[in-house]
């Protein structure tokens, strides 16, 4: 059994998707139940893998027996089972979110398991066409998530998400086409070796390199690439927003770095000074430009959704940099955001359904209104801008020093300036909360509408992402131990 863990994790959710759709032909909703099962279960492999890896090191596990690199290999070391158990935890927070605020259709849970199922298979293999059918299986999901809310707006995000998301992907599969043609692979390390030999400064070798990192740069959603998020999170269900706003572009920023160390390392981009660069630029660019779409928005989700757009930036900027303390910091402010980001766009549906308040004006007063989401929205929002102990300042914090210690100084600037950017949406969004006037009285027709019940398990959800937020500050050092003996070896050759 344990050799076959790291499959498991692919596989079981496949499965698990392929019950409800099947049990609609008798019952209505047992989709959650099975999601739920599945997803436990999915938490224990991802439990004992992780075991595995910490006491053995990386495990790696040729599909159908035929060897790479001519087949099909799975891989899990340290930064793989970080991004393993993510995807597991926020799976389960969401199941336990949705249980009560919905959808209860079986078709969703299908699609929720898919989902799990493509983000699971782009965090485990080790070939990069593999990584492109994941990513294909991740989108075509998330496309039906975000298409299962109600009315014609989350049909037309979704739509846009699969035209915007379908172009990415093209993009990545160009790339990968051009890298087979210089080096007749597509397992990962192998690809690393032929790539060098090839010569960086191959045009066949600088072309695989473009197209494959601007494709995953349009799932990252860094500007101005990004146009599909905004529609895609703020027209959704809250159930699939918190979902895809934690993972989606999650795990494909950890694609990209898996791409950047694995496939063309940290000597391509010595030899290449110029896709370093460039890539720290675009990275800069959606810093300052997220940061201030986020600002100038009324309707807090696509605010939230803006406020990625800059987060990713940052992320991708510490993994373009390549220095341990900047890798670390990427990898920090990675899970960090999965949990903040995602606890605040479930916050943001209780807090609707509790008083139909969508805008940054409507939130006025809302306070004393719904006090504990109040409060869980205002932890998160203070551990998105960075205010220490929280986990967000800790991954900002150790970015810069990388920056600093790279001598990559308009890094340190932005940051700074998004940072305070940051601060003045978030701050104008607790200036409403607690000091304001309500626009938005019990009484009112908005209030009515948005007068639904809220379960105990939502509410759960939510805390424990706002304790989790400041919490995994103490995880920080194990972090750094998981990704030690994989990534920062390849930094240090």
């Amino acid at each position: 059994m344990i050799e076959h863990l790291i499959v498991l994790l692919v596989v079981l959710p496949i499965l698990g998707a392929a019950v409800p759709p099947l049990a609609s032909l008798r019952y209505d909703r047992v989709g959650w139940a099975v999601a739920t099962a599945t997803t436990l279960g999915h938490a224990a492999f991802a439990a004992a893998l992780a075991w595995t890896v910490w006491t053995d090191g990386t495990v790696r596990y040729a599909v159908g027996g035929f060897a790479a690199p001519y087949g099909i290999e799975l891989v899990a070391d340290g930064l793989t089972i970080l991004l393993v158990a993510l995807v597991s935890a926020v799976s389960l927070g969401v199941l336990a979110y949705a249980r009560h605020a919905g959808p209860h259709a079986n078709t969703f849970y299908s699609q929720f398991l898919l989902l799990v199922a493509g983000l699971s298979g782009m965090t485990v293999t080790g070939d990069v066409f593999n990584l492109y059918v994941f990513l294909e299986i991740t989108g075509l999901a998330a496309y039906g998530l975000v298409a299962s809310g109600p009315g014609a707006r989350s049909a037309v995000a979704a739509l846009k998400y699969l035209v915007i998301g379908t172009i990415g992907a093209s993009l990545y599969l160009l790339g990968v086409g051009y890298a087979l043609a210089a080096t007749g692979t597509l397992n990962m390390a192998d690809l690393s070796v032929k790539l060098a030999e090839v010569g960086y400064d191959s045009t066949l070798v600088l072309t695989a390199f473009g197209l494959i990192v601007a494709g995953l740069t349009v799932k990252v959603a860094l500007f101005p690439l990004h146009t599909w998020q905004p529609d895609a999170y703020a027209d959704s269900l809250d159930s699939v927003s918190a979902f895809i706003s934690a993972l989606v572009s999650t795990v494909s920023a950890y694609a990209l770095a898996r791409v950047l160390f694995s496939v063309f390392t940290v000597d391509f981009l010595e030899a290449v000074p110029t896709a370093r660069w460039a890539l720290v630029g675009v990275a800069c660019v959606s810093i300052v430009a997220g940061s201030g779409l986020a600002v100038a928005q009324s309707d807090v989700r696509r605010m939230l959704a803006y406020s990625s757009v800059s987060q990713f930036g940052l992320v991708i900027a510490g993994f373009a940099i390549a220095t341990p303390l900047a890798v670390v910091g990427a990898t920090v402010h990675l899970v960090g955001h999965a949990v903040m980001k995602g606890g605040l766009f479930a916050v943001t549906g209780i807090i609707e359904r509790r008083t139909g308040a969508t805008t940054v004006g409507g939130y006025a007063g809302m306070g004393g209104r719904v006090p504990v989401a109040a409060g869980v929205f205002t932890l998160l929002a203070l551990a998105m801008v960075g205010v220490p102990p929280a986990i967000g300042f800790v991954g900002k914090w150790y970015i810069v020093l990388g920056a600093v210690d790279a001598g990559v100084w308009p890094v340190v600037v932005v940051l700074l300036a998004s940072t305070l950017l940051t601060l003045a949406y978030f701050a104008r969004l607790g200036e409403r909360l607690y000091f304001a006037e309500p626009t938005i009285t019990s009484g009112s027709t908005a209030a009515t509408d948005g007068g639904e019940s809220v379960s105990t398990g939502m509410i759960v959800t939510v805390v424990v992402a706002a304790v989790l937020a400041v919490a995994l500050t103490a995880a920080v050092p194990v972090i750094d131990q998981l990704i030690d003996q994989t990534v920062f070896e390849l930094i240090r050759q």
